[in-house]
């Protein structure tokens, strides 16, 4: 983020006069950022994750939990710690970064509510895939870092919102009454909002702008008790503190909806964002397009938020809320009056879903656009006239149909082209789903693109699942060069499908069902020739309707059978990926943990944090089936996510947390697994079986289609690397990997029989050290990989009696469920047993 500018914010009125004047130098700084960086190279993708958290004061004693308001005190602490400093861990907005350890200790930010603190790694992750097993150690130090740097009482927790945020009566400590000149909220106080100008500002000038406070409306879910129409109880139709406070009386809080009238109810929720640096330019552009059209599934299969200021919301996702939260659109751009002051009716608040792609992809179509896209015609052809190509001088004419928000009078003085503060004044404000981030002038930094939909997950597990899930996809995007390209209104019908209830389970989503390149001609393949030969016709495009489908989240995820889609997964494409490079068996069974919680989150064998987080309230004794989240139930419920935190931090699982009902259905066994009366029986959740027809079937598309790709690299087929001469390898490979996965104390409980975990590990052992070993053949932990890859590439199929009997006979010892504990250094056991190297 960098220095929060200093200076004397302007009022709305003011701030209109010198609208254009912000817009016009935004234009010539970003053009002369496009003439000094478009032919910027980087060596490698790079990227980083941002984790917000919520700062509650809670203990067992205390009947309420609270958001605490030290946001400031804690990050001065942060940055006055010497220790912390000296190792790169800092406060950038507080104080200048000046470590040159290599491996800095991770970064802290304010956010808008003076509740919430962002983190960040103390640098960028790179391509080496071991970083991948890192990010989940990183988040947890991050908690722990903040942790330390609060009083006693207080805890950073990774919820997406405080579920009695904006209640009657006392939700903050320090408590304040709501209202003020800023916000003008009849629910919350001006000082729940960061104390920096920059930000009750933006609050005060969005309500300005658009003549009216923020309308935040949430559809209420409807409970046996709840009452038919529901009114909020919590607004007052009574009240004249402000001209504003009409607006409940004119129709700003329907009924059977949830009214939140302030900027804190949506900025104050919690996120998880990636960010990735592209090698230059044209894979900035590529990386931005391909993961548009995932936001909206990322955003399902992340849900978290199923309670609003008090109450239970009939939706499952915060994007919405935030995007009422700061629409500053008036009534002639919403369409509501005639257009008279204003130049355009505007579709979408300033946050929302994408309405362009970028790309130089000869494979994005124009039907795929918005044909009624508002654009600054007059910024376009300057940028045009600078050199930019047309689709990116479309993009960022978009963005500058809005207006600034925040201008500080010190800034209108002297236009600088060493800086890009007029530029990202706009570019900033404007938060689609995907940002595309030039470099910075004067740094190192390449071409950025953000991904920001995904809700925070309550467990630093569960958030570096998500974010080594995205990093895996944006590889296989580069290096299958896959395309997931469908019309950009069908994106944000998505976006909006992903608010329902439980939409993982009960709704589809349009999706590109065939998402691989072409393939080459045959004789231009057999040639070895570079590209398919100059007679060979170009394809023929079919509608643009038959390109996609409506498929579920688990469809999109785990894959379709031929008879519906034949979409082979996100997750088996992933594989795929990971199975044509080279990956140690170690990091890979770790990334196999991560993919199994997304996998089991998509196939509903595990629940989102939402529907989690509505089952709490549910079965707790002091719910009256109403709708109501009381102070009881809020402060259990942060009470229960605070003791999962702790025990996560602790490294010993989840098993033992008997008053948390339900956490074997949000977290299953990974980690340590659940027991008592939040666990499930191992049956459960680990149930796994052998690839059934339909899953070889998947993966004989997957890879057929992506054999072009990395066919230099395929194993020969017959000889010693014929199926046959692998008996019995596939199985045990498959075990090997799924040991790792299912770290317990515990004795393995087979099928039938009772086995301690060295046994089983030792009879894989043998089974793989029983085949001849050739004079210098890789390591067993190696070697059980690189065959498991082999008999994926060349065929599925059960080829032999032989196999299948070994196949079941791995099944009845525990195949897919197996166990192994962890040394106390955190190391796999079963990499130390029977020869398996470190």
């Amino acid at each position: 983020m960098g220095l929060l500018a200093q200076g004397t914010a302007l009022d709305w009125p003011d701030a209109k006069k010198h609208a254009d004047q912000v817009r016009a130098w935004g234009i010539k700084q970003l053009l002369e950022i496009w003439t000094k960086a478009k032919h910027k190279e980087r060596d490698a993708l790079l990227w980083g994750d941002e984790v917000e958290y919520l700062v509650v004061t809670y203990s067992e004693d205390d009947p309420q939990v609270l958001l605490s308001l030290r946001q400031a005190d804690i990050l001065n602490a942060l940055a006055n710690d010497e220790a912390l400093s000296t190792k790169g861990g800092c406060v950038p907005d507080l104080q200048k970064v000046g470590s040159k350890s290599s491996t800095p200790l991770p970064v802290f930010h304010p956010e808008f509510g003076r509740f919430m603190l962002e983190a960040t790694p103390g640098k960028p992750w790179g391509i080496d895939f071991k970083e991948l097993l890192e990010v989940e150690a990183d988040m947890k130090l991050r908690r722990k870092i903040a942790k330390d740097h609060m009083n006693s009482n207080e805890y950073p927790i990774t919820m997406t919102t405080f579920p009695r945020l904006g209640v009657p009566g006392v939700f903050t400590d320090p408590y304040y009454p709501p209202s003020g000149p800023k916000l003008r909220s009849q629910f919350v106080p001006d000082e729940i909002a960061n104390p920096h100008i920059r930000f009750p500002t933006l609050a005060a000038n969005i309500r300005w702008r658009r003549g009216r406070k923020v309308q935040v409306n949430v559809p209420v879910f409807f409970d046996e008790n709840t009452p038919k129409p529901w009114k909020d109880p919590s607004v007052n139709y009574d009240l004249h503190n402000w001209p504003e406070d009409d607006d409940v009386r004119n129709g700003a809080a329907p009924d059977n909806f949830i009214h939140m009238d302030a900027m804190a109810f949506g900025m104050g929720s919690c996120c998880l964002q990636i960010t990735f640096q592209a090698k230059n330019i044209t894979e900035g552009r590529k990386m931005y397009d391909q993961l548009s059209p995932l936001g909206p599934i990322l955003l399902a299969l992340t849900a978290a938020t199923p309670i609003y200021k008090g109450f239970l919301a009939d939706t499952d996702v915060r994007w919405n809320q935030i995007s009422r939260s700061v629409d500053d659109r008036t009534p002639e751009e919403l369409g509501e009056k005639p257009l008279e002051n204003d130049r355009w009716r505007i579709p979408k608040s300033r946050y929302a879903s994408n309405s362009t792609y970028i790309g130089t992809d000869p494979r994005l179509r124009q039907e795929y656009l918005d044909p009624n896209l508002i654009v600054d015609e007059s910024i376009k052809a300057q940028l045009l006239e600078g050199g930019m190509d047309d689709r990116l001088a479309t993009h960022f004419a978009h963005l500058f149909i809005r207006d600034p928000i925040v201008i500080f009078n010190e800034d209108l003085k002297e236009l600088d082209l060493s800086k890009a503060d007029h530029f990202e004044n706009i570019q900033s404000t404007n938060w689609q789903h995907m940002r595309f981030k030039p470099p910075p002038p004067g740094s190192d930094i390449g071409w950025r693109v953000e991904f920001r939909p995904m809700e925070i997950q309550i467990t630093d597990f569960e958030n570096a699942a998500f974010s080594v899930f995205i990093v895996l996809i944006t590889r296989a995007i580069l290096s299958f060069d896959l395309n997931f390209y469908i019309p950009i209104a069908k994106v944000d019908e998505n976006m909006e499908t992903a608010h329902a209830r439980d939409a993982v389970l009960e709704k589809k989503f349009y999706f590109r069902k065939n998402v691989f390149p072409a393939r080459p001609p045959r004789s231009a393949v057999a040639s070895g020739a570079n590209s398919p030969v100059a007679s060979r016709p170009p394809t023929p495009l079919g509608p643009v309707d038959d390109e996609y489908a409506l498929m579920t989240i688990d469809e999109v995820i785990n894959g379709s059978s031929e008879e519906e889609h034949g979409f082979p997964g996100l997750i088996p494409i992933v594989e795929s990926y990971l199975d044509s490079v080279n990956v140690d068996v170690r990091t890979r069974c770790e990334i196999d943990t991560y993919l199994d919680l997304i996998r089991q989150r998509a196939s509903g064998e595990l629940w989102t944090a939402a529907r989690w987080t509505r089952e709490f309230v549910r079965a707790h004794p002091a719910y009256a089936r109403d709708s109501v989240v009381s102070d009881a139930i809020a402060r259990d419920l942060v009470g229960a996510v605070i003791h999962v935190s702790e025990r996560e931090q602790a490294g010993c699982g989840w098993a033992g947390l008997d008053g948390v009902p339900n956490l074997g259905k949000l977290l299953g066994r990974f980690r340590g697994g659940c027991g008592g009366a939040g666990g499930e029986s191992q049956s459960q959740s680990q149930s796994q079986s052998a690839d059934t027809a339909d899953d070889r079937s998947k993966k004989r598309r997957i890879h057929a289609a992506a054999a072009p790709l990395y066919q230099n690299r395929t194993v020969r087929q017959g000889g010693s690397n014929s199926p046959s001469s692998l008996k019995g390898g596939r199985a045990a490979a498959c075990s090997a990997i799924r040991l790792v996965i299912r770290p317990q104390e515990e004795e393995v409980e087979p099928r039938g029989e009772k086995m301690n975990q060295k046994a089983v590990a030792d009879r894989i052992v043998q089974g793989l050290t029983s085949q001849p070993q050739p004079r210098g053949a890789q390591p067993i932990g190696d070697r059980c990989l690189s065959r498991r890859r082999e008999l994926d590439r060349i065929d599925m199929r059960i080829v032999s009696q032989d196999q299948k009997q070994e196949k079941e006979e791995c099944l009845r010892a525990g195949y897919c469920k197996l166990a192994v504990p962890r040394d106390p250094d955190g190391t796999c056991r079963w990499l130390s047993l029977g020869g398996m190297q470190r």
